[in-house]
Parts: structure tokens; C-alpha cells; sequence
């Protein structure tokens, strides 16, 4: 089937060391052998050349010598789209790079779609829509364990533990069809138990793979959190020293900090999304109170409240009411100012509080490995092994997962109330179907635009 040729900027546009140009589709060589020419000046034919080489030369727009460049070729089925491929490496000033891409419009391509290049790998069957998303993860990963992950999905972990649960489904669901269809040869008798044993690690693995969205969810949008505190407890100290610059204004005036001021940190590979809060006390100040009102929501809203409380001065009303608001949250308790004769002791503070307390001192920076090992120790539940464990980061997928759950547990359902043999096959086909949707199989068309849309231009 004849398609389209595209053409986009690979490289991110900025002044760099070096641009890329991406051309894919069946005119990919026509296109690149009406704009190249050789060190001696001389038309390269690199429609002729062999597949993954490496030509230097020149692109030209007519008479005019644009860019020196290398050529990469790259014939299809073994490319990026699984179509013939020609990327051009150019210098990389923001103009050049456009120019060649000009250049390359102007012989024949046309713009490339955010995706479209991932979209023909997925459409060609080089990627399933599972390791498709995961090549905009690992673009947008903003940490290691993000990185680490999406590197993992798109090698085909997650990719082959859905096949691996589809085909024992499917092994069942056309045993029984067989059994149906031919009841004098193959019998059903004792088959409800025996399906059941097939059944049960199938639902488990499903249920561990929802699980491990929670986990999923952290390694690529990090970790809600808040920092709650009374005024002047050391909020925007504690916030200045994770971020390592004075980015919250702290002074010695309750009060200061009267909105929230939000970063994103990075904790030993963690993301931490954090909200640096007004001090939470009664005040006649309106602007004050409404900063207030906003720590109380953002607290509600949170996956982790980190509480500081000021060691060096008595709990106070204030305090009891940020314990009420962390009571069954997940949440950490920083004795801070211990730099300073404490009045509050740390095992009655735990007593009260419910919650672990780490002692630190903001000003000097103490307690804050303590901090961040504890952070890391309750999201991510016991030690990340990128090589065995796979972790569900997609809420599509997610979504799919819970379906298929639905029906595998309707299937166990039926077998245990004795219903007939077709009850089982009818959820047994509606899970597969479901897990299917992971892989891209009969996925609706506005899906696949949606996930798509969501790609850089030239990947």
C-alpha cells in the first residue's frame, strides 16, 4: 500500500551541536536523491545505496549549497516506521534545521503529524499501542525511575504479560467453544473446577498489575505533596533546602508565606510535586485566611503531607488542628529546629500524632537523607526490579486491566453458582477483549488520535 512520505525537525529546536531531519514513506529516497550530492558535488544516488549506511555530503535546493551533512539510509522493514527511512544530520542552528527541512517539503514530503512517525510504526505492527505510549513516556520521563520504566515497557515488558494472560484465556475460551460445538468428543465434565485452577493466577496477575499502577503513577507524575506547618514552624526553609536554592522567602514574621508556592523535586530518583503552604492558625487577615483555606484543600488533595512541626516552641492549637487534618492521611512528621533547645519530645509527638517523626534542622540541613529514604521507602513498595516486576503507568491501561478483572470474576462467579459452560466462554471473550484494547487490537480510531495528539512532532 502506497502512503504519504513525511518529513519533520527530530531534534528539539534549539541552537545545538546538531539537527536532525526525519523523511519516512515510499518517496523517501526520490525525495533525499533530488537534494544530496556527494563530496564531489555529484548527484549521490542514495536510492541505490545499501540499507543502514552513513553518506557525507551536501543537501542542495536547486544550485544552492544549503548545509554539510551526513545521510543515514535506512530501508524498510528494518526502520523506526518499518518504511524506508532517511534521516539527515545537519549542523544544528534553529534556521539550518528549518531550511533543510524546507527544502525536503518543497521535493515532495509533506509535514509530519504529532506521532506520525510512532503512529506507522504501531500501524505497520514494528510497535504494539503499549510500546507506543511508552515512547512518549520515555520522552517525558522527569526522573530515573520514569526512564527506567518506559525503557522496560517499550522493550515489550508489559507487552508480553498480557499476551502471556491472553493466551491462557484464549485457551479456554476455545476449549469450551470446541466442547460445545462437538460434545460426543470432548467432555465437560469437572470442567468448572478445572477452569478454575487455569483462572485463579490469572485474576492474581491481573490484580498485582492494578496494583502496581499506584507505583506506575509516582515513577511518571511524581508525588503530591504538601507542606503543612503553623507560621514560622521552617515551611519555606525545609522547601528552599529540597529545592538547594532560596526559592520561598522565609523571615522571621508569622506570615509571611500567604500562598502556595509550588516546585517539582527530585529525591533519589523520586519527583516530588511539592506545595509549600501558609501557616495554618486563626487570623482576622483576609488575605492570610484565604492562604489558609488553599493549605487545608491542597492537604485534602495530596498523596503526602509532610508536617512540620516547630520543636522549639509548645504545640498549640494550630498544631492539634493540622494532627486532625493528617490523622488518616499519609503523611510525615518533621521535628524541626533541633538546632534549638527542643520543648516538644519526639516519642510524645509520635504518640499524638500517629505518624513516624524524623528529627531535622531546616537551617542546617540535618535529617534530610532521613527524609528522603523515608519518602522513597513508602511509595514504592519494597525495591524497584526494572528486570522482573512490570509496572501499569497508563490509566488506559489500567482502565483495560479493571475490565478484564470484571469479567474474569464473573467467570469465577459462574463456575462456583453452576451456570453453564457458555456463561464462562461469553466473560472469558470480554476479558480478552479488554486486554486486547493494551495491545491496540480493535481499538477505536478516536483512541489511537488521542494517544497520538499527545506526541512531539518528528517522533
Amino acid at each position: 500500500m502506497k502512503t504519504e512520505t513525511i518529513a519533520a525537525i527530530a531534534t528539539g529546536m534549539s541552537n545545538s551541536g546538531i539537527g536532525i531531519v526525519r523523511i519516512s514513506g515510499d518517496q523517501a529516497f526520490e525525495i533525499i536523491d533530488r537534494i544530496y550530492r556527494n563530496k564531489q558535488g555529484k548527484p549521490g544516488n542514495l536510492k541505490a545505496a545499501k540499507s543502514h549506511t552513513v553518506h557525507y555530503g551536501y543537501i542542495y535546493d536547486g544550485d544552492e549549497m544549503i548545509d554539510e551533512v551526513l545521510t543515514l539510509i535506512m530501508r524498510g522493514p528494518n526502520s523506526y516506521t518499518a518504511e524506508d527511512t532517511v534521516e539527515i544530520d545537519c549542523h544544528g542552528g534553529v534556521r539550518m534545521v528549518q531550511r533543510i527541512l524546507e527544502t525536503v517539503l518543497h521535493n515532495g514530503a509533506r509535514t509530519a503529524e504529532p506521532g506520525e512517525f510512532t503512529r506507522r510504526a504501531f500501524l505497520n505492527g514494528r510497535l504494539d499501542l503499549a510500546q507506543a505510549e511508552a515512547v512518549a513516556e520515555l520522552i517525558h520521563a522527569s526522573n530515573d525511575y520514569a526512564l527506567k520504566s518506559s525503557v522496560n515497557q517499550l522493550s515489550g515488558s508489559v507487552s508480553r504479560k498480557i499476551r502471556a494472560l491472553r493466551e491462557a484465556i484464549l485457551y479456554e475460551t476455545a476449549f469450551i467453544e470446541s466442547a460445545l460445538d462437538d460434545p460426543e468428543h470432548i467432555s465437560l465434565d469437572g470442567y468448572g473446577e478445572r477452569l478454575l485452577k487455569v483462572l485463579e493466577p490469572v485474576i492474581e496477575q491481573v490484580e498485582q498489575l492494578i496494583a502496581s499502577s499506584d507505583d506506575g503513577r509516582v515513577m511518571t507524575e511524581g508525588v503530591r505533596t504538601v507542606i503543612l506547618g503553623k507560621p514560622n514552624a521552617g515551611k519555606s526553609s525545609l522547601m528552599n533546602v529540597l529545592l538547594g536554592e532560596e526559592r520561598a522567602i522565609v523571615t522571621d514574621i508569622a506570615g509571611t508565606t500567604r500562598d502556595t508556592l509550588e516546585e517539582q523535586i527530585k529525591l533519589q530518583g523520586i519527583s516530588l510535586n511539592v506545595v509549600d503552604t501558609a501557616g495554618i492558625r486563626d487570623t482576622e487577615d483576609v488575605v492570610e485566611r484565604i492562604g489558609v483555606d488553599r493549605a487545608v484543600k491542597a492537604a485534602e488533595d495530596a498523596d503526602l503531607i509532610i508536617y512540620v512541626a516547630d520543636g522549639s516552641r509548645p504545640l498549640d492549637d494550630s498544631d492539634y488542628e493540622i494532627m486532625g487534618l493528617i490523622r488518616d492521611k499519609k503523611a510525615i512528621v518533621l521535628l524541626n529546629k533541633t538546632d534549638l533547645k527542643l520543648t516538644v519530645d519526639k516519642e510524645a509527638l509520635e504518640a499524638q500524632c500517629g505518624h513516624c517523626v524524623i528529627p531535622i534542622s531546616a537551617k542546617e540541613e540535618r535529617g534530610i537523607e532521613a527524609l528522603e529514604s523515608k519518602i522513597k521507602s513508602m511509595f514504592y513498595h519494597g525495591n524497584i526490579a526494572f528486570n522482573d516486576q512490570v509496572y501499569i503507568t497508563s490509566a488506559r491501561h489500567k482502565e483495560a486491566l479493571e475490565a478484564a478483572l470484571k469479567s474474569l470474576n464473573m467467570v469465577r462467579t459462574s463456575v462456583l453458582d453452576g451456570m453453564p459452560e457458555d456463561f464462562y466462554s461469553i466473560d472469558l471473550a470480554d476479558a480478552y477483549e479488554q486486554l486486547g484494547l493494551i495491545l491496540g487490537e480493535a481499538v477505536d480510531d478516536d483512541v489511537v488520535n488521542e494517544i497520538f495528539s499527545k506526541f512531539c512532532m518528528g517522533k
